[in-house]
């Protein structure tokens, strides 16, 4: 019996995806450096030099959607959008105590956007990145043509205050960009990838508290020797070369790691993040947080090329190229 082949229509997307704005939210309290080093018998000036962290923000009533719904809406708001526009959101996350309900739903419910597509991407310190690439994926394929990627984190809730090696590092806080199409590409390809073989050397015990544990050393030698090529590789793709971007724009983990990572990359005329500095490490959130600052201080104008370099448990990592979007004002 012979088979009819009936054809499928597929949807048409845009040439490209680009940024059209970013938002923040850093929670009001302050822990310095010094507070956490007394703990152990350190002073601030030993944490500084060893992790480049000055201060970081902390919850104290503020929580995982809270914080993504601060930072969504200001994002929204700098791009001129109503939330009713967005038609797909997603919020990467590792902090979530809880896989259900997913959070990304409850955001876009709180923000206004009752029936977006919703869902939660954890890739631990590089989901910001890997969010980024679905949502422009998802605007070139045609499957949304408005997105809202965020980034939410409560890491120091799932710090062991006993424990140096985290307890130094890890903060709180929100970041969010808004995906729209384009008609010339504004996110450049990405390059991602993972090394299950170091799984351990970062992660959260659930049978010891769900405290998390990390083998900094491990992480240190891993991210120092590895990523670089992966960002050099990421320029390569998007048909560029260091000397063209305008910023880098690495994981704030530590700031003796983003400025090995930056060195490496000899990008001369490339400001590098630095906001690891006062916000300490705060996962996925780090880096649109990070891209926020840049632009709302007019470090970085209005079309420049930003280098975004993700990398942490899993160990999964992440770049990609992306043009700034236009400048906004400075958020607490």
């Amino acid at each position: 019996m012979p088979v009819t082949v009936i054809g499928l229509r597929q949807r048409q997307g845009a040439v490209g995806a680009r940024l059209v704005g970013l938002g923040s939210y850093r929670p009001s309290t302050a822990v310095g450096s010094a507070e956490i080093a007394a703990r152990f018998g350190r002073t601030g000036e030993w944490i500084r030099e060893r992790t480049g962290i000055v201060s970081r923000r902390v919850v104290r009533g503020e929580g995982l959607e809270t914080m993504a719904v601060t930072a969504g809406t200001r994002a929204l708001t700098q791009a001129g959008m109503h939330a009713g526009e967005v038609d797909l959101v997603i919020v990467a996350t590792c902090s979530v105590e809880s896989p259900v309900p997913v959070r990304a739903a409850t955001v876009a419910k709180a923000l206004g956007s009752a029936t977006a597509a919703a869902f939660d991407l954890n890739a631990a310190c590089s989901g910001f990145c890997y969010a980024l690439a679905v949502a422009a994926d998802a605007v070139r394929a045609g499957s949304a043509s408005r997105v809202l990627v965020v980034g939410t984190e409560t890491m120091s809730t799932w710090v062991d205050p006993t424990d140096l090696g985290t307890s130094i590092i890890f903060a709180d806080g929100a970041g969010a960009a808004v995906v729209a199409a384009a008609d010339e590409p504004g996110i450049g390809p990405i390059v991602w990838g993972s090394d299950g073989a170091e799984a351990n050397a970062e992660l959260i015990e659930i049978p010891r508290g769900g405290r998390m544990r990390m083998q900094g050393q491990a992480v240190f030698r891993w991210a120092t020797t590895e990523i670089h090529p992966v960002a050099r590789l990421a320029c390569e793709r998007a048909g560029i070369t260091p000397a063209d971007l305008a910023a880098i724009v690495p994981h704030q983990a530590n700031l003796r790691i983003i400025e090995a990572i930056a060195r490496k990359l000899d990008a001369p005329n490339a400001v590098i993040a630095r906001d690891v500095v006062d916000s300490g490490n705060t996962s996925a959130a780090s880096i649109p947080m990070a891209m926020e600052r840049l632009v709302a201080e007019g470090q970085v104008a209005p079309g420049g090329l930003a280098l975004l370099v993700g990398f942490g448990a899993g160990l999964t990592y992440a770049a990609q190229v992306v043009r700034m979007p236009a400048l906004v004002p400075a958020q607490v």
